[in-house]
């Protein structure tokens, strides 16, 4: 098992710097092959092609202020169930892939 294979665990939070629009575009991608359900505001499962499944739950937070820019913000909770963290981490190094905006 590779280091980040045991850093990625079955449930974590994150705040992210999207707005609810980006974000669902970028769940869609992120997702990739798996069967994306996205049937309730603010909640998400992502069934994996190989068994188990991702539950994604989001709210808005208070934009971040920094000088004059204004960044929107998501806190998103994610809840891997019957999923293996060798699977967790191949998952999570696409989604994070996929979501990763510029910079550096």
């Amino acid at each position: 098992m590779t280091p980040h294979q045991r850093d990625v665990p079955e449930r974590f939070a994150r705040d992210m710097s999207v707005t609810a629009a980006e974000w669902a575009l970028a769940l869609r991608g992120g997702v990739g092959a798996h069967r994306l359900q996205a049937d309730t505001p603010g909640r998400a499962v992502v069934h994996l092609a190989e068994g188990g499944r991702l539950v994604l739950h989001w709210h808005e937070l208070p934009p971040l202020q920094i000088a004059l820019m204004r960044l929107a913000r998501l806190r998103v909770e994610f809840a891997f169930d019957g999923v293996d963290a060798e699977r967790r981490s191949a998952f999570m190094r696409h989604f994070d892939r996929y979501t990763q905006r510029g910079g550096g």
